[in-house]
């Protein structure tokens, strides 16, 4: 019989010879959950449950990795240039399947995938987020196809979004997608921010926003940094979305509603580290105002109807109002 085995075998004897836990841990030197655990094992397996145990866990996250998982993994990556984090939550939202970060980290290490190339800001380019739902929603159109533009409006804050798909891009189209936003948004809006677009300065556009207590702030010409927000949702939109749907399905309107759900509600966004946009939300639910108290700070008297030329709208906005 093993040394170890006799020690502990001992220890057994002793606390049924006395049945006191405390002299048998005070005379052998060891604590009273060790003592239980022998004397249990002793109790249900006899000499053989005081030997050791294999430490191996009954269930490893290695093991849930097939060979059509891991080919999934790296097809996801060699077609569509999905990163470690996207990749876990198209694998989520596509098949249902969930997996750490770090066993997919290790799937793509294993077969010796290249980490992709990054391009790195611009030096002197900050990046910032407005601190409450609904200070500044940046709002523009992408051109997916003849005949098909989406409209996307994203709360600089939390990234909720609301995503629209119209034939053209015009002030009617921008006037229906804005009454969208305005009933859909969780949360007052203050601004709205566009580049310059015409569609977006008709003015029946203009007459809403200004309805609803809602200031305008287009950017100025060839800086679409200053709407960065939206227009790497749209980028996001075109990785992750487009790139699993035909633009052809007479239900893409309604996969693109679902894929609006999931994003609010559910995908991980890394600017907000790995929290889904309603997370944000709910954490700044008592900074958040309401549509009251946007009605009181907004002062129609400092707005005015806006040019999309910009050099022209300047020139108006220097002009003094006859009295």
């Amino acid at each position: 019989m093993d040394r170890t085995i006799r020690m502990r075998l001992k220890w057994v004897k002793l606390y049924e010879k006395t049945e006191d836990a405390g002299f048998v841990c005070r005379r052998c030197g060891i604590s009273r959950p060790t003592l239980r655990k022998w004397y249990r094992r002793y109790k249900e397996l006899g000499i053989e449950g005081l030997k050791d145990q294999s430490k191996k866990p009954n269930y490893s996250p290695i093991l849930k990795i097939t060979k059509e998982l891991e080919a999934l993994i790296l097809d996801l990556r060699k077609k569509r240039k999905l990163g470690a984090r996207r990749i876990q939550n198209e694998l989520k939202r596509l098949h249902s399947i969930s997996l750490s970060l770090a066993t997919i980290h290790k799937v793509l290490y294993r077969n010796k995938v290249k980490p992709l190339l990054r391009k790195r800001a611009k030096n002197g380019t900050k990046s910032y987020s407005r601190p409450i739902p609904g200070d500044r929603v940046q709002m523009d159109t992408k051109k997916l196809a003849p005949g098909k533009y989406q409209y996307t409006a994203i709360d600089d804050c939390t990234r909720w979004r609301i995503l629209g798909i119209y034939n053209k891009r015009t002030a009617a189209n921008t006037l229906l997608f804005l009454g969208r936003v305005i009933e859909e948004f969780p949360f007052p809006i203050q601004r709205i921010q566009t580049d310059r677009g015409r569609e977006f300065f008709g003015l029946k556009v203009q007459e809403k926003l200004m309805e609803y207590c809602i200031k305008f702030r287009p950017i100025k010409p060839r800086s679409p940094h200053l709407n960065g927000k939206v227009e790497r949702s749209q980028k996001t939109d075109v990785q992750e979305f487009y790139s699993t749907v035909s633009l052809d399905d007479p239900v893409l309107e309604n996969k693109l509603e679902e894929w609006q759900f999931h994003y609010n509600w559910h995908r991980p966004h890394g600017a907000l580290n790995g929290k889904a946009p309603i997370d944000m939300l709910c954490e700044l639910s008592s900074k958040t105002p309401i549509w009251d108290e946007v009605e009181v700070n907004y002062d129609l008297s400092k707005e005015r109807f806006q040019e999309p030329n910009y050099w022209l709208d300047q020139q108006i906005k220097k002009l003094k109002p006859c009295l």
